[in-house]
Protein backbone atom coordinates (compact mmCIF):
# COMPACT_ATOMS: atom_id res chain seq x y z
CA UNK A 1 0.00 0.00 0.00
CA UNK A 2 1.49 3.31 -1.06
CA UNK A 3 1.10 6.72 0.62
CA UNK A 4 -1.06 7.78 -2.32
CA UNK A 5 -3.41 4.86 -1.70
CA UNK A 6 -3.67 5.79 1.99
CA UNK A 7 -5.14 9.19 1.17
CA UNK A 8 -7.08 8.25 -1.97
CA UNK A 9 -10.83 8.87 -1.64
CA UNK A 10 -12.55 5.51 -1.46
CA UNK A 11 -14.97 4.64 -4.23
CA UNK A 12 -17.67 3.30 -1.90
CA UNK A 13 -17.10 4.76 1.58
CA UNK A 14 -19.12 3.39 4.48
CA UNK A 15 -21.79 5.93 5.43
CA UNK A 16 -22.89 4.77 8.86
CA UNK A 17 -21.10 3.76 12.03
CA UNK A 18 -18.76 0.80 11.87
CA UNK A 19 -19.85 -2.44 13.57
CA UNK A 20 -17.05 -2.00 16.11
CA UNK A 21 -18.35 1.51 16.91
CA UNK A 22 -21.80 0.08 17.59
CA UNK A 23 -20.11 -2.32 20.00
CA UNK A 24 -18.43 0.60 21.78
CA UNK A 25 -21.69 2.53 22.04
CA UNK A 26 -23.54 -0.58 23.19
CA UNK A 27 -21.00 -1.20 25.94
CA UNK A 28 -21.12 2.48 26.86
CA UNK A 29 -24.91 2.25 27.27
CA UNK A 30 -24.66 -0.96 29.30
CA UNK A 31 -22.13 0.47 31.73
CA UNK A 32 -24.02 3.77 31.92
CA UNK A 33 -27.00 1.80 33.22
CA UNK A 34 -24.70 0.14 35.76
CA UNK A 35 -23.40 3.53 36.89
CA UNK A 36 -26.94 4.85 37.35
CA UNK A 37 -27.99 1.70 39.22
CA UNK A 38 -24.94 1.81 41.52
CA UNK A 39 -24.79 5.60 41.67
CA UNK A 40 -24.80 5.95 45.47
CA UNK A 41 -22.13 3.25 45.92
CA UNK A 42 -19.57 4.52 43.40
CA UNK A 43 -16.77 6.95 44.25
CA UNK A 44 -17.04 9.21 41.20
CA UNK A 45 -20.30 8.46 39.37
CA UNK A 46 -20.61 11.96 37.91
CA UNK A 47 -17.21 11.78 36.20
CA UNK A 48 -17.95 8.24 34.99
CA UNK A 49 -21.09 9.50 33.28
CA UNK A 50 -19.36 12.48 31.69
CA UNK A 51 -16.44 10.32 30.51
CA UNK A 52 -18.88 8.05 28.70
CA UNK A 53 -20.55 10.98 27.03
CA UNK A 54 -17.12 12.23 25.93
CA UNK A 55 -16.28 8.86 24.37
CA UNK A 56 -19.63 8.91 22.57
CA UNK A 57 -18.80 12.38 21.24
CA UNK A 58 -15.32 11.24 20.14
CA UNK A 59 -16.86 8.29 18.30
CA UNK A 60 -19.27 10.56 16.44
CA UNK A 61 -16.46 13.03 15.66
CA UNK A 62 -14.37 10.21 14.17
CA UNK A 63 -17.35 9.15 12.06
CA UNK A 64 -17.78 12.75 10.86
CA UNK A 65 -14.08 13.06 9.99
CA UNK A 66 -14.34 10.00 7.76
CA UNK A 67 -17.45 11.41 6.11
CA UNK A 68 -15.49 14.56 5.29
CA UNK A 69 -12.41 12.68 4.06
CA UNK A 70 -13.30 9.04 3.32
CA UNK A 71 -9.85 7.56 2.80
CA UNK A 72 -7.98 4.61 4.27
CA UNK A 73 -5.77 6.74 6.50
CA UNK A 74 -8.75 8.31 8.24
CA UNK A 75 -10.35 4.88 8.55
CA UNK A 76 -7.20 3.58 10.23
CA UNK A 77 -7.20 6.51 12.66
CA UNK A 78 -10.92 5.96 13.30
CA UNK A 79 -10.40 2.31 14.20
CA UNK A 80 -7.15 2.65 16.13
CA UNK A 81 -8.63 5.43 18.28
CA UNK A 82 -11.10 2.90 19.66
CA UNK A 83 -8.26 0.48 20.36
CA UNK A 84 -6.43 3.26 22.20
CA UNK A 85 -9.50 3.90 24.36
CA UNK A 86 -9.38 0.31 25.60
CA UNK A 87 -6.67 1.50 28.01
CA UNK A 88 -9.36 3.68 29.62
CA UNK A 89 -12.12 1.08 29.61
CA UNK A 90 -9.99 -1.58 31.33
CA UNK A 91 -9.47 0.12 34.75
CA UNK A 92 -13.07 1.33 34.54
CA UNK A 93 -14.17 -2.28 35.11
CA UNK A 94 -12.65 -2.00 38.58
CA UNK A 95 -14.70 1.09 39.37
CA UNK A 96 -17.85 -0.92 38.63
CA UNK A 97 -17.08 -4.34 40.10
CA UNK A 98 -15.32 -3.14 43.27
CA UNK A 99 -18.68 -2.60 44.96
CA UNK A 100 -19.58 -6.28 44.48
CA UNK A 101 -18.41 -9.09 46.81
CA UNK A 102 -15.09 -10.58 45.79
CA UNK A 103 -15.12 -14.15 44.42
CA UNK A 104 -11.41 -15.08 44.38
CA UNK A 105 -11.77 -17.71 47.08
CA UNK A 106 -13.86 -19.82 44.68
CA UNK A 107 -11.24 -19.63 41.92
CA UNK A 108 -8.32 -20.37 44.23
CA UNK A 109 -10.31 -23.37 45.47
CA UNK A 110 -10.95 -24.44 41.87
CA UNK A 111 -7.21 -24.47 41.14
CA UNK A 112 -6.59 -26.41 44.36
CA UNK A 113 -9.26 -28.95 43.48
CA UNK A 114 -8.12 -29.40 39.86
CA UNK A 115 -4.36 -29.43 40.39
CA UNK A 116 -3.90 -30.24 44.06
CA UNK A 117 -1.91 -27.03 44.48
CA UNK A 118 -1.77 -23.38 43.47
CA UNK A 119 -0.01 -23.29 40.07
CA UNK A 120 0.37 -19.50 40.32
CA UNK A 121 2.27 -19.96 43.59
CA UNK A 122 4.52 -22.80 42.46
CA UNK A 123 5.21 -22.17 38.74
CA UNK A 124 7.92 -19.55 39.25
CA UNK A 125 9.34 -21.43 42.25
CA UNK A 126 9.84 -24.56 40.15
CA UNK A 127 11.34 -22.63 37.22
CA UNK A 128 13.34 -19.73 38.72
CA UNK A 129 15.86 -19.60 35.86
CA UNK A 130 16.49 -16.07 34.51
CA UNK A 131 16.02 -17.46 31.00
CA UNK A 132 12.59 -18.89 31.80
CA UNK A 133 11.61 -15.74 33.67
CA UNK A 134 12.57 -13.46 30.78
CA UNK A 135 10.81 -15.66 28.23
CA UNK A 136 7.64 -15.50 30.31
CA UNK A 137 7.85 -11.75 30.76
CA UNK A 138 8.67 -11.30 27.07
CA UNK A 139 5.54 -13.23 26.18
CA UNK A 140 3.40 -11.19 28.55
CA UNK A 141 4.88 -7.93 27.25
CA UNK A 142 4.09 -9.05 23.68
CA UNK A 143 0.32 -8.85 24.32
CA UNK A 144 -0.34 -5.39 22.86
CA UNK A 145 2.22 -5.76 20.04
CA UNK A 146 0.45 -8.96 18.95
CA UNK A 147 -2.87 -7.11 18.82
CA UNK A 148 -1.45 -4.17 16.90
CA UNK A 149 0.41 -6.47 14.51
CA UNK A 150 -2.80 -8.40 13.79
CA UNK A 151 -4.88 -5.29 13.10
CA UNK A 152 -2.20 -3.60 10.98
CA UNK A 153 -1.64 -6.79 8.99
CA UNK A 154 -5.27 -6.74 7.91
CA UNK A 155 -5.11 -3.01 7.18
CA UNK A 156 -2.05 -3.18 4.92
CA UNK A 157 -2.41 -6.63 3.36
CA UNK A 158 -6.05 -7.66 3.72
CA UNK A 159 -7.89 -4.34 3.65
CA UNK A 160 -11.08 -5.94 2.38
CA UNK A 161 -11.27 -7.79 5.72
CA UNK A 162 -9.89 -4.98 7.90
CA UNK A 163 -13.18 -3.76 9.38
CA UNK A 164 -14.34 -7.29 10.07
CA UNK A 165 -11.08 -8.25 11.79
CA UNK A 166 -11.11 -5.07 13.89
CA UNK A 167 -14.74 -5.76 14.84
CA UNK A 168 -13.84 -9.29 15.99
CA UNK A 169 -11.03 -8.03 18.22
CA UNK A 170 -12.93 -5.05 19.66
CA UNK A 171 -16.08 -7.13 20.12
CA UNK A 172 -14.07 -9.76 22.00
CA UNK A 173 -12.55 -7.11 24.27
CA UNK A 174 -15.91 -5.70 25.26
CA UNK A 175 -17.42 -9.15 25.75
CA UNK A 176 -14.69 -9.76 28.32
CA UNK A 177 -15.27 -6.35 29.88
CA UNK A 178 -18.96 -7.17 30.43
CA UNK A 179 -17.88 -10.30 32.34
CA UNK A 180 -15.32 -8.32 34.35
CA UNK A 181 -17.94 -5.72 35.30
CA UNK A 182 -20.16 -8.41 36.77
CA UNK A 183 -17.63 -10.96 38.06
CA UNK A 184 -15.21 -9.43 40.62
CA UNK A 185 -12.15 -11.70 40.51
CA UNK A 186 -8.81 -9.97 41.08
CA UNK A 187 -6.27 -12.76 40.52
CA UNK A 188 -3.46 -14.24 42.62
CA UNK A 189 -1.19 -11.19 42.70
CA UNK A 190 -3.86 -9.24 44.63
CA UNK A 191 -5.59 -12.10 46.46
CA UNK A 192 -2.38 -13.76 47.66
CA UNK A 193 -1.11 -10.40 48.87
CA UNK A 194 -4.29 -9.77 50.85
CA UNK A 195 -4.46 -13.25 52.41
CA UNK A 196 -0.72 -13.86 52.90
CA UNK A 197 1.47 -16.38 51.10
CA UNK A 198 1.78 -18.61 54.17
CA UNK A 199 -1.98 -19.00 54.41
CA UNK A 200 -2.28 -19.65 50.68
CA UNK A 201 0.46 -22.32 50.84
CA UNK A 202 -1.49 -23.99 53.65
CA UNK A 203 -4.62 -24.12 51.51
CA UNK A 204 -6.50 -21.37 53.31
CA UNK A 205 -8.68 -19.33 50.94
CA UNK A 206 -10.90 -16.93 52.91
CA UNK A 207 -13.77 -14.91 51.53
CA UNK A 208 -12.59 -11.28 51.49
CA UNK A 209 -16.03 -9.82 50.76
CA UNK A 210 -15.54 -6.13 49.75
CA UNK A 211 -11.84 -5.90 50.74
CA UNK A 212 -10.73 -4.79 47.27
CA UNK A 213 -13.14 -1.89 47.25
CA UNK A 214 -10.51 -0.01 49.23
CA UNK A 215 -7.25 -1.98 48.71
CA UNK A 216 -5.13 -2.25 45.55
CA UNK A 217 -1.80 -3.63 46.83
CA UNK A 218 -0.37 -6.55 44.84
CA UNK A 219 2.66 -8.81 44.99
CA UNK A 220 5.76 -8.02 42.93
CA UNK A 221 6.03 -10.41 40.01
CA UNK A 222 8.18 -13.47 40.70
CA UNK A 223 11.18 -14.19 38.50
CA UNK A 224 14.47 -12.59 37.50
CA UNK A 225 14.21 -9.08 38.91
CA UNK A 226 17.11 -7.68 36.87
CA UNK A 227 15.60 -8.69 33.56
CA UNK A 228 14.62 -6.19 30.88
CA UNK A 229 11.23 -7.76 30.22
CA UNK A 230 10.63 -8.20 33.95
CA UNK A 231 10.88 -4.44 34.37
CA UNK A 232 8.62 -3.82 31.38
CA UNK A 233 5.93 -5.97 32.96
CA UNK A 234 6.35 -4.37 36.38
CA UNK A 235 6.20 -0.88 34.88
CA UNK A 236 3.00 -1.79 33.05
CA UNK A 237 1.50 -3.12 36.28
CA UNK A 238 2.42 0.05 38.14
CA UNK A 239 0.94 2.23 35.40
CA UNK A 240 -2.45 0.64 34.90
CA UNK A 241 -3.07 -2.57 36.82
CA UNK A 242 -6.13 -2.77 39.07
CA UNK A 243 -7.67 -5.57 41.15
CA UNK A 244 -10.02 -6.63 38.37
CA UNK A 245 -10.41 -8.68 35.20
CA UNK A 246 -8.92 -12.01 36.27
CA UNK A 247 -11.54 -14.48 35.02
CA UNK A 248 -11.37 -15.40 32.25
CA UNK A 249 -7.92 -14.23 31.19
CA UNK A 250 -8.47 -11.66 28.45
CA UNK A 251 -4.72 -11.78 27.74
CA UNK A 252 -5.10 -15.42 26.74
CA UNK A 253 -8.50 -14.88 25.14
CA UNK A 254 -7.65 -11.88 22.97
CA UNK A 255 -4.31 -13.31 21.89
CA UNK A 256 -6.15 -16.50 20.94
CA UNK A 257 -8.53 -14.40 18.83
CA UNK A 258 -5.54 -12.77 17.13
CA UNK A 259 -3.91 -16.12 16.39
CA UNK A 260 -7.14 -17.49 14.93
CA UNK A 261 -7.56 -14.37 12.79
CA UNK A 262 -4.07 -14.73 11.34
CA UNK A 263 -4.70 -18.44 10.80
CA UNK A 264 -7.96 -17.59 9.03
CA UNK A 265 -6.08 -15.14 6.78
CA UNK A 266 -3.87 -17.97 5.57
CA UNK A 267 -0.55 -16.29 6.42
CA UNK A 268 1.30 -19.26 7.87
CA UNK A 269 4.64 -17.48 8.13
CA UNK A 270 3.20 -14.73 10.30
CA UNK A 271 1.29 -17.30 12.35
CA UNK A 272 4.48 -19.25 13.03
CA UNK A 273 6.35 -16.06 13.91
CA UNK A 274 3.68 -15.11 16.45
CA UNK A 275 3.28 -18.62 17.90
CA UNK A 276 6.23 -18.59 20.39
CA UNK A 277 5.10 -15.24 21.84
CA UNK A 278 1.56 -16.57 22.13
CA UNK A 279 2.66 -19.71 23.97
CA UNK A 280 4.87 -17.78 26.39
CA UNK A 281 2.08 -15.25 26.96
CA UNK A 282 -0.41 -17.97 27.90
CA UNK A 283 2.05 -19.54 30.33
CA UNK A 284 3.14 -16.16 31.68
CA UNK A 285 -0.33 -15.26 32.91
CA UNK A 286 0.07 -17.92 35.61
CA UNK A 287 3.85 -17.59 36.00
CA UNK A 288 3.71 -13.90 36.97
CA UNK A 289 0.67 -14.57 39.21
CA UNK A 290 -1.71 -12.40 37.19
CA UNK A 291 -4.16 -15.30 36.82
CA UNK A 292 -5.19 -18.62 38.27
CA UNK A 293 -4.70 -21.59 35.97
CA UNK A 294 -8.48 -21.87 35.53
CA UNK A 295 -8.46 -18.27 34.25
CA UNK A 296 -5.97 -19.16 31.51
CA UNK A 297 -7.90 -22.30 30.53
CA UNK A 298 -11.13 -20.31 30.39
CA UNK A 299 -9.30 -17.70 28.28
CA UNK A 300 -8.44 -20.33 25.69
CA UNK A 301 -12.01 -21.60 25.50
CA UNK A 302 -13.72 -18.20 25.48
CA UNK A 303 -11.18 -16.79 23.04
CA UNK A 304 -12.11 -19.47 20.51
CA UNK A 305 -15.81 -18.89 21.21
CA UNK A 306 -15.41 -15.13 20.74
CA UNK A 307 -13.56 -15.59 17.45
CA UNK A 308 -16.17 -17.83 15.86
CA UNK A 309 -19.07 -15.85 17.30
CA UNK A 310 -17.87 -12.41 16.22
CA UNK A 311 -16.64 -13.70 12.88
CA UNK A 312 -20.16 -14.94 12.16
CA UNK A 313 -21.74 -11.65 13.24
CA UNK A 314 -19.08 -9.66 11.35
CA UNK A 315 -19.89 -11.49 8.15
CA UNK A 316 -23.55 -10.49 8.48
CA UNK A 317 -22.74 -6.83 9.24
CA UNK A 318 -19.98 -6.45 6.62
Amino acid sequence: MTIKELFKIEAAPRRGLLPLEWVVLGYMAFTLLMVLFLFTRLDNPDSMIWDRLKIGAVTLALWASYRLLPCRMVMLFRVMAQFGLLAWWYPDTYELNRVLPNLDHYFALADQWLFGCQPALLFAERFPSPVVSELMDMGYAAYYPLIVLTVLYFFFWRYQDFQRAAFVVIGSFFAYYVVFDLLPVVGPTFYYKAVGLKEIANGVFPNLHDYFNNHQACLPSPGYKDGLFYHLVEDAKAAGERPTAAFPSSHVGISTVCMLLIGWSGNRKLLLAMAPFYVFLCLATVYIQAHYAVDAIAGLITGAMAFFGFMAVGKIKA
